[in-house]
């Protein structure tokens, strides 16, 4: 593994201590001005006055990163918990971006918060990854998919996949152990130049996001599922050799297999069959760090509403249950996990939702029908009109704090990054 690198010489580790001291400082306003939590700002001040200062920060440290489309937050917190739950009394060993803020300043700042700890478990959002490994030096990489998401931002998918491939070609035996879901074509694609990969059988089942192999462009088969619940069958390239791996973890029937064979039921606190997949990758990833399986899931049980993921909230006296989905390999898990009578669906285009909204085309909304449905955000017209397509009748209320209030029985919602995080706030969450 690599070795964790010296700390910056004494000159800089005074500017950054300044740099840390003035992003304290701007985030304690943030809050005072009711601006939000301050994390996003603190690294901002921090990095404008010294450019280096995720550098500095990362260094001595051992890191391990969790990247993808959909589930980092959630893997995330699921390996923090495994670890946090190894070291015991010694837990402020360990520095996790639980927010989510998983861009540079983002992790600059949650670094910040904890300069004296040693282990850091970073969520790194996929445009980053590339730069955290040349960085950060991580010893354990966790990929876990690749999915249309934000299409003004991220454009196209491959790209973001060639640039893993090629970070990771470029730290050669420096590099991090990988962790990688090998239902992915991409995913597999982008790991191969990785010194070390752990494979891991996800089970999942969405694949409308690989149809064409990353490695020559010819169409990819697909192996039918079997009887056992295992995913979505195995797969491979028409045209070159880019196979599905033999996995070294994998999920069958909702229990996860180790290398050694040996079952495991998860038994998490987080709902959704997805879930395990996150939960396996996460095992393997703790493993390789030092955690035994029993502890680490025992740490990964502890963890319930990741960042208000699955949070059950109160707004207008309305008993809520919040899912965040994204994309349409989100929607495509979040809305068989809503089961209430009434379902609340929360759209917007901000920025960090992507301003494209054409992705509500390729969900199905379809399975909501005889529902009492209620679009909400400032999209939700745009809503309305798919889910009129999909023959499911809604009412159309733009405002969240409106939609939700008035309910007499529980009700589901499933929101966007931008209404989600609206919809924390008045429930506190």
């Amino acid at each position: 593994m690599p070795a964790p690198s010296a700390p910056p010489p004494l000159a800089g580790r005074v500017r950054l201590r300044g740099a840390i001291w003035a992003g304290r400082l701007a985030a304690v306003a943030s809050r005072v001005a009711g601006r939000g939590s301050g994390a996003s700002i603190r690294g901002q001040v921090m990095m404008r006055l010294d450019p280096e200062a995720l550098a500095k920060l990362l260094r001595g440290r051992r890191v391990a990163m969790v990247s993808g489309t959909n589930g980092k937050t959630t893997t995330t917190h699921f390996l923090a918990g495994a670890v946090r739950a190894s070291l015991g009394d010694q837990s402020r060993r360990l520095v996790h971006n639980a927010d989510g803020a998983n861009l540079h300043h983002g992790i600059a700042s949650a670094l910040s918060g904890q300069p004296d700890a040693d282990i850091a478990v970073l969520e790194t959002d996929e445009r980053v990854v590339a730069d955290l490994v040349r960085l950060g030096r991580p010893e354990v990489l966790v990929l876990l998919n690749f999915s249309r998401d934000q299409l003004d931002r991220h454009h196209e998918i491959k790209g973001l996949g060639r640039s893993w491939r090629t970070a990771l070609a470029a730290a050669g035996e420096d590099g991090p152990v990988v962790v990688a879901n090998a239902d992915e074509p991409l995913i597999v694609w982008a790991a191969e130049t990785a010194r070390r990969v752990v494979w891991v059988d996800t089970a999942s089942t969405w694949t409308q996001d690989a149809s064409l192999c990353p490695n020559c462009g010819s169409g990819l088969v697909r192996e039918q599922p079997g009887s056992t619940g295992e995913g979505g069958g195995h797969w491979h390239c028409s045209g070159c050799r880019l196979a599905q791996p033999a996995a070294d973890y994998r999920v069958a029937d909702g229990r996860i297999l180790d290398r050694a064979g040996q079952a495991w039921d998860p038994q998490l606190r987080v709902p959704g069959a997805f879930n395990v997949g996150n939960a396996a990758c996460a095992l393997a990833a703790a493993e390789l760090l030092g955690v035994d399986t029993a502890t680490a899931l025992e740490g990964m049980r502890t963890v319930t509403a990741p960042a208000g993921r699955f949070a059950t909230m109160q707004v207008g006296g309305t008993t809520a249950r919040l899912l965040l989905a994204k994309n349409p390999a989100g929607w495509a898990e979040a809305l068989p996990l809503a089961q209430t009578d009434t379902v609340v669906l929360a759209i917007d285009s901000a920025a960090a939702d992507g301003r494209d909204v054409s992705w509500l085309w390729d969900v199905e909304y379809e399975q909501l029908a005889g529902r009492t449905v209620v679009a909400t955000g400032p999209r939700a017209q745009d809503l309305a009109v798919r889910l009129a397509y999909a023959e499911v009748e809604c009412r159309c209320v733009p405002d969240l704090a409106q939609a939700l209030a008035g309910h007499p029985a529980p009700v589901d919602v499933i929101a966007t990054y931008t209404p989600f995080q609206r919809l924390r706030k008045l429930g506190g969450v």
